[in-house]
């Protein structure tokens, strides 16, 4: 896949921002999140303690890229501080903002999963701290710590098919 001319792969984009090491050293502003975030409402400390330790956490300032619409990846990100704006190009290739995210959000789920490319783009807002899961360090969790495994899994089906039911709702609402 990687090696069609028109696409790229954004671990380049990670390796210009700043690595702040393990998300372990983050579990407790991650374990913050959880009255705040949906995708952590039946996660425990330890649960948080056990995911952080397959994230690594990058830092990004205001303006800085950290997903590009169209290239390839195979991780997630949870922003842990900061906001993210998300936008996408229309047919005449300007970009235009569909939303921002701001702490406890996951974005780049569906590339995770299913290896196609980057649907929009992601620009830090603000200063922003992120923790990112790689599709690889998810399979290890899920061989690793099925439980917890299961535990992300069921979030992410659940949060897509959410999505995907919204903007189905959306499209009805267009085509009246």
């Amino acid at each position: 896949m990687a090696d069609n001319p028109n696409t790229g792969s954004d671990r380049h984009l990670l390796e210009s921002l700043e690595d702040l090491g393990s998300g372990s050293a983050f579990a407790d502003q991650i374990f913050s999140l959880v009255g705040r975030s949906q995708f952590f409402a039946e996660f425990n400390r330890d649960d948080i303690a056990l995911l952080g330790g397959y994230m690594r956490v990058y830092h990004a300032q205001p303006g800085q890229t950290i997903i590009r619409e169209g290239d390839f990846g195979d991780y997630m990100l949870l922003i842990i501080r900061g906001e993210v704006d998300i936008l996408k190009r229309n047919l005449m290739g300007v970009p235009q903002q569909l939303t921002s995210v701001t702490a406890g959000m996951t974005l780049g789920e569906m590339s995770m999963i299913d290896g196609e490319p980057r649907f929009a783009t992601c620009v830090a807002l603000k200063e922003t701290t992120f923790g990112v899961l790689s599709r690889d360090n998810m399979v290890k969790i899920i061989l690793e710590k099925p439980s917890l495994g299961a535990k992300i899994l069921i979030k992410l089906v659940t949060m897509l098919s959410q999505r995907l039911r919204h903007t189905s709702a959306m499209l009805l609402h267009y085509m009246r």
